[in-house]
């Protein structure tokens, strides 16, 4: 690869170990592909980022943060107010991005047309970068079809250089939409080509007899009663105590003050700590949770990335979905949704998880095969990305 300047954006910080994920496999694909200069990554936090990752391969820049500095959003927001101007705001928070100048800048936010409430940034962002001369991917991202029904996604959408959908059901909305398929490709996330590492087992843990558990407050928002995705996995650790032996990891993957998994896991933890069989993991990078993840017997997944460090690993794997990635990823993966993925607006009933458990369970060795034949293919289709930016960077 040539040695233009490449700038990643939209990473939210490490403390999402999915972000991390994602910044630690690209930079590993643009390094293999013989990239010589470290990409340029604009952060939320990168003294958050420090803690999980090192500047070996890229360089973390934080973006300025306009509500830290008062009189900054005093101007800003009265400039914006009097000339209508709302790419002002983006320009403050790229700054350095800016003026660092990349060649190429990648979007690597995979989960932010998902969201209706982070959709104009991401726009705005686009777009004035496009207006700067500056080629855009958008990489590894999921979208909800209705979005894509909108006029001004679709003209954003044509800004981009190219965008790389990681699942089936974005890529086919985004081609409905009038895209085409010179402009998209179908690459699955980069994460799934991410390392692992291995740690000590801690006690408690039983070899090829352990049950993972993630759970993370956000699917609270898009259940019918925030409290039922708790009891739900309340009922399935009694359900698993009373009729299993194995052991329950309790595995967090977004430990955000905004965000935390700690939270309704410690919760878990302190109701079922007598029992002796339920175990929290602490925060770690997310290689040493991928490592973890894949010496489970089965997996039970709310994190995107979560689940994806699982189906890399050939674990069995329930996702509690709440949005088009898990359905798609899914679908691509075993050719349908249905026992594969729970969507947590139909969570109810206890019962209803600990059913999701008995068809998984019986069903592990067939699963467990299958992931096995197809996912060494599935990763190698997911490293080119590497090769596709390389294409792009050279014109």
């Amino acid at each position: 690869m040539e040695d233009g300047k490449i700038a990643l954006y939209m990473h939210a910080g490490s403390g999402n170990h999915g972000c991390e994920a994602i910044v630690r496999s690209l930079t590993d694909l643009l390094y293999e592909g013989g990239h010589k200069g470290r990409p340029l990554v604009m952060t939320n936090d990168r003294n958050e980022d420090l803690i999980y990752m090192t500047e070996d391969k890229c360089v973390f820049k934080e973006e300025q943060h306009m509500d830290r500095h008062f009189w900054a959003h005093v101007l800003y927001y009265i400039y914006r107010k009097i000339s209508g101007d709302k790419e002002s705001f983006l320009r403050y928070r790229f700054r350095d991005m800016l003026e660092y100048a990349p060649d190429l800048a990648i979007s690597i936010g995979g989960d932010t047309y998902c969201y209706e409430s982070m959709v104009e940034d991401i726009m705005l962002a686009n777009s004035m970068l496009t207006k700067r001369g500056i080629k855009t991917i958008l990489l590894g991202c999921s979208v909800e079809p209705s979005l894509v029904k909108r006029a001004d996604i679709v003209k954003d959408m044509q800004r981009y250089e190219k965008i790389f959908a990681r699942e089936s059901i974005t890529y086919n909305a985004l081609l409905d939409a009038g895209l085409t398929r010179d402009k998209v490709e179908l690459i699955p996330d980069p994460a799934f080509t991410m390392f692992y590492s291995e740690l000590p087992l801690p006690e408690g843990w039983k070899e090829a007899n352990t049950i993972g558990l993630n759970l993370s407050p956000l699917i609270g928002d898009y259940a019918r009663d925030k409290d039922t995705a708790l009891s739900c996995y309340e009922g399935l650790i009694e359900y698993l105590i009373e009729n299993t032996d194995s052991a329950i990891a309790l595995i967090p993957h977004v430990v955000w003050d905004r965000s935390n998994d700690m939270i309704p896991l410690e919760k878990l933890y302190n109701r079922f700590y007598d029992t002796g069989r339920v175990i929290l993991l602490g925060d770690h990078t997310a290689p040493e949770l991928k490592g973890y993840i894949r010496r489970l017997k089965l997996f039970i997944g709310a994190r995107t990335h979560a689940t994806i460090a699982a189906y890399s690993s050939c674990v069995p794997t329930l996702v509690i979905g709440y949005s088009v990635k898990a359905r798609g990823i899914a679908r691509d993966l075993f050719g349908r949704e249905k026992d594969y993925v729970l969507p947590v607006q139909e969570l109810e009933d206890p019962r209803q998880l600990i059913e999701g458990y008995k068809w998984l369970d019986s069903h592990r060795d067939e699963i467990k095969t299958h992931l096995e034949d197809i996912m060494p293919a599935y990763i190698e289709r997911s490293r080119c990305c590497g090769q596709a930016v390389s294409r792009i960077l050279r014109g």
